[in-house]
């Protein structure tokens, strides 16, 4: 061992102090590498559940991080015997040199924390809205939705975002809290059509797709009131009224799951669809033009002036 020293020190120039600093070095990083390595083996062995593993994965991986960086610090650095004195200098230079990844690192210690989304659930963050897929130190990985494609579905585009992005945009979580959205279809048909019995038609069509969700949600409004001012007074589907230029609007509002928007949006209009052909007093309406004419709609001819098509009577002087 002792010749092996003197060898490194002749080739490389390493000193044998700076020597055994490296060996512990190397030594520390592949001991926290295989404790993490058996960790996850157990983990994987003994849970199924794919979110509890991804955590496990990524905790153990900061954990082994942080570990490490004291670790191999301590040994390089000896008069940094204290933990606080360490990462006290640590934080105040990366804080000087790199402010946008430290202003990262605070958002991922904020979404730790105080935890507004998890991966899986689906969020919106300014302009951006996706499913996440991915959580880590510097940035948030969605797999995105909307943007060209309706109806919330995905792009198949993932999405990076910078975690600081928590302390200056909005962010909406679609999944945690109430677990619910509302959704509206607009129905729209003509002012000739048998308005209250399209209306009656649109209720029971929505109570037959949405009614089952209502004494879920009714559960999940009163979880959610203990850590949120939430509240509301009907929770089941409804149709509204309303008139608008070229019909009556005709608005079903109901609960839907987040990721069932389209497929529930669907269903009920294809029930609509066949409900409306099966009424012939009821029809849907969309923009149209109209053309009057006096004449052919038995309206009498306007008045006409002298010189319009007649010669003026020839008064007798006489």
């Amino acid at each position: 061992m002792r010749d092996l020293i003197e060898w490194v020190e002749k080739t490389v120039g390493l000193s044998p102090e700076t020597q055994g600093k490296l060996f512990i070095s190397i030594l520390t990083v592949f001991l926290l590498w295989l404790v993490r390595r058996l960790i996850l083996h157990i983990v994987v062995r003994r849970i199924e559940d794919l979110r509890i593993r991804y955590q496990w994965q990524k905790t153990s991986g900061y954990l082994a991080v942080a570990l490490g960086i004291l670790l191999v610090g301590r040994v390089w650095f000896e008069g940094f015997h204290s933990v606080a004195t360490y990462l006290g200098l640590l934080s105040a230079g990366l804080a000087i040199a790199l402010k946008d990844p430290v202003v990262n690192l605070a958002g991922w210690a904020f979404i730790m924390w105080r935890r507004p989304f998890e991966v899986g659930d689906r969020i919106e963050i300014g302009n951006h809205a996706g499913d996440v897929i991915d959580l880590r130190i510097f940035q948030v990985t969605l797999m995105e939705i909307r943007n060209w494609i309706d109806a919330d579905q995905s792009t198949g585009r993932i999405i990076h975002i910078p975690n600081g992005k928590v302390f200056s945009e909005a962010q909406a979580n679609f999944t945690k809290g109430f677990e619910y959205i509302w959704n509206e279809i607009p129905v729209l048909i003509t002012f000739e059509s048998n308005w209250k019995k399209a209306k009656d038609i649109l209720q029971r069509i929505a109570v037959k797709h949405a009614e089952h969700l209502s004494s879920l949600a009714e559960q999940k409004v009163k979880e959610a009131a203990r850590k949120f001012m939430i509240f509301y007074s009907k929770l089941t589907p409804t149709v509204y009224t309303n008139v608008k230029d070229s019909g009556v609007l005709l608005t079903i509002r109901y609960l839907t799951e987040p990721r069932r928007r389209r497929s529930s949006a669907e269903a009920i209009w294809e029930d609509i669809l066949e409900a409306f052909a099966k009424n012939p007093d009821i029809e849907l309406a969309y923009p149209t033009q109209r053309f009057y004419y006096n004449l052919r709609e038995g309206k009498m001819p306007p008045k006409q002036h002298p010189g319009e098509g007649e010669m003026e009577p020839e008064i007798d002087k006489e």
